[in-house]
């Protein structure tokens, strides 16, 4: 894997073509105007827009254009996977020759896009998370055979509006990142979650335990995201022989303990992204 740079989109030039603004559609939107993207830039088609989208409307967005449909510079799919047979045929009046194709639909993959859009469309297949929402999140990208220098350095910038971008040359990996890093948060929470009920088991009112769990979540994600360490170092570091942390962590290490299940539930997230990509 590669990780991008992230640019400014300042020196964009031509339409941008949102399908689909709701929680991660609207997290990069939010993205690319933070980073110099006009609104009259932009057109967005999504059924139901908030008020947010109906405020940049009267800035110059477009939403929901009438008449013909131009190409576009760049288009961003971010409807739900299952409305994808339905939502990708009224795209194909915005690809044009030189046109981004850029899916985030989880499990859709290339050979389904290439079926779904105009014969020879560049295509580039992502999966951002949910940290993407605080522009902290990381998303990986796959591209098609049709994806040019150009197109990879515009697909880069583009998600660099909500975190790091990260590249695979093998789409069989996207399987295997949506297991890790895109459903990656649910199991942080569920950390926190289960630290703040084990904090009550052991005497703690449920306020604070819950306090508790929660701050030392963040701030231990905030201290390794600042920090060059890696993370089996900064757990080495909180660890002192025959101390407290070293007793949970004999627990939380041995067989059948932590790794174990980590693995076990991102082999078991991994084989069902592959069911559901069919």
């Amino acid at each position: 894997m590669m990780a991008a740079v992230s640019k400014p989109l300042r020196k964009f030039r031509g339409r941008l073509v949102l399908a689909g603004a709701g929680k991660m559609g609207g997290a990069m939107l939010d993205g690319w105007l933070a980073r110099g993207l006009k609104p009259n830039q932009i057109t967005v088609i999504e059924p139901q827009p908030g008020k947010t989208i109906k405020a940049l409307a009267r800035r110059g967005l477009k939403l929901y254009p009438k008449g013909k449909a131009a190409a576009a510079s760049a288009i961003v799919i971010a409807v739900k996977p299952q409305t994808a047979p339905e939502a990708l045929p009224p795209l194909a009046a915005y690809v044009g020759k030189s046109t981004l194709v850029l899916s985030i639909m989880a499990g859709r993959t290339v050979v389904f896009l290439e079926r779904s859009l105009p014969a020879g469309a560049a295509i580039v297949r992502a999966m951002p998370n949910t940290p993407a929402a605080i522009g902290r999140g990381i998303s990986v990208a796959f591209a098609n055979a049709r994806i040019s220098t150009n197109h990879r350095k515009l697909a880069s910038d583009l998600l660099a509006a909500i975190g790091k971008v990260e590249w695979v040359a093998d789409e069989a990996r996207m399987d295997a990142v949506t297991a890790l890093s895109g459903s990656g948060p649910a199991y942080v929470f569920l950390l926190a979650e289960a630290m703040a009920n084990a904090g009550i088991a052991a005497g703690l009112p449920p306020a604070l335990a819950t306090r508790l769990a929660r701050e030392t979540v963040t701030g231990s994600a905030e201290l390794m995201h600042r920090s060059d360490l890696d993370p089996a170092t900064l757990r080495q570091n909180v660890t002192s022989p025959g101390g407290t942390t070293a007793a949970a962590l004999d627990v939380l290490m041995g067989p059948g303990g932590f790794d174990h299940l980590l693995t076990q539930a991102i082999i078991s997230a991994t084989r069902r992204s592959r069911e559901l990509a069919g």
